[in-house]
């Protein structure tokens, strides 16, 4: 599993949710690395911030969707925006900021049940 963010105790949180959860968890502070990481070793899921620096989540999600290395990956969208600012974004779920433990185990179980 890999996670992209660029605030770093959002990083910490989804890495310690997620962990509970019995995922190992990559991070990535940009989209350049997060994608750089996703092609090098392909994540069974990403969970993306719409909003980062640089390459944003849009971006990544094109990216990962374009490439048949992580075409087949799931991925959750973190985003403090409206669902109507998300709807042209091809993800899996999204998981709205701020969110929770429970939250977070939702989107995930909503992939895998």
């Amino acid at each position: 599993m890999l996670v992209i963010d660029d605030e770093q105790d959002v990083l910490d949180l989804l890495t310690r949710h997620l962990g509970g959860l019995g995922c190992q968890v990559r991070t990535a502070n940009t989209g350049e690395l997060g994608l750089s990481l996703a092609v090098r070793d392909p994540p069974d899921l990403v969970v993306l911030d719409v909003r980062l620096p640089g390459v944003d989540g849009r971006e990544v999600t094109r990216a990962l969707r374009a490439d048949p290395r992580t075409r087949d990956c799931r991925i959750i969208i973190t985003s403090v925006l409206d669902m109507e600012d998300l709807v042209d974004i091809h993800a899996d779920a999204v998981l709205p900021k701020p969110f929770r433990r429970a939250d977070v185990k939702k989107a995930v179980d909503s992939l895998w049940g």
